[in-house]
This record gives structure tokens, C-alpha cells and sequence, in this order.
């Protein structure tokens, strides 16, 4: 079983409210990108072990028993009586980058168990069960914009298209710790409907999406707003930091040039949308 996790990029982020629980209440658009990992589950002949698990790519790979499609397994194998499984992970996302990229490896490592081994689940039993690992985890079973809030699990769709867009993504090599992004945001009520903001023309945008990670990070982190003047420069319709950082995306009209000679020290993804 192959399956492909993607990206998603965080148009617009409104921290609302601090809750008692510690978390926050937020506001925000997931946007599904192409930017996908490689996801490949078979089961493992011959081995004593639950599992066996590879990952190369990006980033420096957890320990097994850290790693989230590993706890998926385990919690499925608890639930179902699954056989020991041989693991591949080709990570492409970028990690600390706040495009959800565990999350979504997650959600997949779910959708392929259940596929994989008819367990019968809908689309609406996954997202139930994958929420207990991550607030967005539930945003990648079905590959569709959301309006998302709470702590990000509670999700409504949105009939936002930015077909035809080229999408330019740039990580720099450095990660913003979410905790520390979220100890320097002060909560508010936006001055903008964001879910009616970003049906608006996207030129629109520069005035009412904001993210409100983008005071203090490009405060501490000068080299990610020097990214986003960077992609206006280039021609951005609008860009923005996704999350709490690092990666930054910008939208165009007419597709750049080639962005990664603008920014030959970073990761860069640049693709027309579909």
C-alpha cells in the first residue's frame, strides 16, 4: 500500500482566546499543497518485531517509538488484530516548517491501515480517531480546504479554489519552536472575518488575512521577513508565514522564476495548482 501525504499551508491565523486547558482557541483556512511525503506500508514476513520501520528524506529521523505513524500503528494494532508491519517514509515536508507534515503522515498511516486491512472505517470514524494525535491531524483525511477552529480539530469546509495559482514555498534553515511563538502572541478578536476574507479577490488579502505568529517571529527571526519582502518583490498576489513558522508561501498569478536561485540556502517548493 502507497499513499502520498501533502502539505498544508495555514492561510490566515487568528489566536483568539487563551483557554483554561493552556491551549488556545484559533481561527484559520488549511489550504491542501503538492508537496507530499512517500508513505509505504506492507506486512512484515519473517521478523519476531510488531514493526519495522525506515525513514530517510528531510529532517533527522525520531526514534521508531516517537515517530507518529508508528503510534498510529500501535493504537490500531491495540484496536484491530493487525499483523507486524514493514515501514518506508520518504519525508518531502519539511518538519518545524508549520506545514503539518507529521500530522499528515499520520492521518495517511490510518487511511492506509484501513484500507490495507478492510477494517471497515468512514472517513468520519478516522477523523474521530486520528484527532487524539495532533489538532490538525483530522484536516488530511479527506484533501479539501477547511475552516478550522478551536485548537484546529474543529473543521468546516470551504469553497476556496486557488486553481491555476503558482505556489512558492520557502523554508529557511531554521525552526520557530510553536511553544515559544505561543508564548509571545497576545490574544484578540480579529478586525476581519477571516472564512469571508478569503472568499474575497486574493489581492484583497494583503489588508485583512493576517497571521498573527508574524509580529513576534519576524521580530526574532529576521531572515523569515526578509522572506516574505523577498516573494512581494518576486510578484506575489499575497504571502504569508504558514503557522508559527518557518516556511513562508507566496501566491502568483503568473508563475516566478526559478525561486530557487533567489534562495539558494533554503528548501524550495514551487508548483502551479491544480
Amino acid at each position: 500500500m502507497l499513499l502520498f501525504p501533502y502539505a498544508k499551508i495555514n492561510i490566515g491565523l487568528n489566536i483568539i482566546r487563551k483557554r483554561p486547558d493552556g491551549y488556545h482557541d484559533l481561527e484559520t483556512v488549511f489550504y491542501p499543497i503538492p508537496l507530499q511525503d512517500v508513505l509505504e506500508i506492507k506486512v512484515l514476513e519473517g521478523s519476531n518485531a510488531p514493526y519495522r520501520l525506515q525513514q530517510v528524506g528531510q529532517g533527522t529521523p525520531t526514534a521508531p517509538e516517537d515517530n507518529l505513524v508508528v503510534k498510529v500503528y500501535k493504537a490500531m494494532r491495540a484496536e484491530f488484530d493487525l499483523p507486524p508491519l514493514d515501514i518506508y517514509l520518504f519525508k518531502r515536508i519539511p518538519t518545524g516548517a508549520g506545514l503539518g507534515g507529521g500530522s499528515s503522515d499520520a492521518a495517511h498511516m490510518m487511511k492506509a491501515i484501513n484500507e490495507e486491512f478492510d477494517l471497515g472505517l468512514t472517513p468520519a470514524d478516522i477523523e474521530q480517531r486520528i484527532a487524539r494525535f495532533g489538532a490538525d491531524c483530522a484536516f488530511f483525511v479527506q484533501q479539501r480546504p477547511a475552516f478550522a477552529t478551536g485548537i484546529g480539530e474543529q473543521l468546516s469546509p470551504l469553497p476556496l479554489s486557488l486553481k491555476d495559482k503558482t505556489v512558492v514555498l520557502i523554508k529557511p534553515d531554521v525552526s520557530v519552536s510553536t511553544k515559544e511563538a505561543y508564548q509571545h502572541v497576545r490574544p484578540h478578536q480579529p478586525a476581519f472575518d477571516l472564512r469571508q476574507s478569503v472568499l474575497a479577490p486574493m489581492e484583497k488579502w494583503k489588508e485583512t488575512v493576517v497571521n498573527d505568529f508574524e509580529a513576534y517571529v519576524f521580530d526574532a527571526y529576521p531572515e523569515i521577513a526578509a522572506i516574505k519582502s523577498t516573494l512581494y518583490d518576486m510578484g506575489a498576489v499575497y504571502a504569508a508565514m504558514s503557522g508559527s513558522g518557518s516556511s513562508v508561501y507566496g501566491f502568483f498569478d503568473i508563475p516566478p522564476m526559478d525561486a530557487a536561485k533567489v534562495f539558494p540556502d533554503c528548501f524550495v517548493f514551487q508548483q502551479k495548482l491544480r
